[in-house]
């Protein structure tokens, strides 16, 4: 089965802030979040991408737009990015643009923290975290079939999404309850690796953010040596 490339977005204002940025328009990558697209896009060259698909949040779109933006392999290009809305981060509600110091102290941050499962954001656009995860598996399982179907099942393609959306991917991968999912550490820029396959996702790498990604393109098939073909000639002597 193909191979999935988590990654989060570059670090932004919000970051560095100390915002929950959520939905909000406008959060982009800080100079230093643009820096590292560009380094996780040189170290994702070795490794031939199938598919490059985005939240279409801002941060997230130029995250990907760093990685199609230096070729692969042979100076191959990259596919353009597709975006699906499933990738987007988690809907926060009223607590979108607040500062976390103030949040801490909200009653609904140690239910987020400790029972996450159980977490629905206040507001009418509040989500609750088991949707948030629920449709952000679904859409890269349903990525992934895509993608084994249009190019086979050694393909690797990146999915770029935001950091609970990516811990809650990955403890669905790692067979672990959303409510551990806050014991899962993804930075910005991070890769994590997981391949899906018939009977239960694997998961190769987590938080990766500096190791070398060369050996995740895919390894070229031993082609299987021709069958010996009938002869009317005898083995070890002329015919008698």
């Amino acid at each position: 089965m193909p191979t999935v490339l988590l990654v989060r977005h570059g670090r932004t204002t919000a970051n560095t802030s100390g915002v929950l940025a959520g939905w909000t328009p406008g959060v982009r990558l800080d100079e230093h979040g643009e820096e590292q697209a560009r380094a996780l896009a040189e170290r994702m060259s070795p490794v031939p991408l199938a598919a490059v698909v985005s939240s279409p949040l801002e941060r997230c779109q130029q995250t990907a737009a760093a990685l199609v933006a230096v070729p692969g392999p042979k100076r191959a290009a990259r596919p353009e990015v597709a975006t699906d809305e499933r990738l987007g981060e988690c809907r926060y509600g009223d607590w979108t643009g607040r500062e976390l110091k103030t949040l801490v102290r909200d009653p609904m941050w140690k239910v987020v923290q400790e029972h996450p499962s159980a977490a629905v954001f206040p507001g009418p656009e509040g989500e609750s975290m088991r949707a948030m995860q629920l449709r952000a598996v679904d859409a890269v399982r349903d990525w992934d079939a895509r993608v084994a179907q249009e190019h086979g099942p050694d393909a690797v393609w990146v999915a770029v999404s935001h950091g609970d959306v990516i811990k809650a991917v990955l403890a669905d991968a790692l067979g672990a309850h959303l409510d551990a999912f806050q014991r899962i550490v993804v930075s910005p820029c991070s890769v994590s690796v997981v391949t899906y396959t018939p009977t239960r996702p694997f998961v190769g790498r987590m938080n990766d953010v500096g190791a070398d990604l060369a050996a995740l393109a895919p390894k070229p098939r031993r082609r299987r040596p021709p069958r010996a073909q009938e002869s009317d000639a005898v083995v070890g002597g002329s015919a008698a």
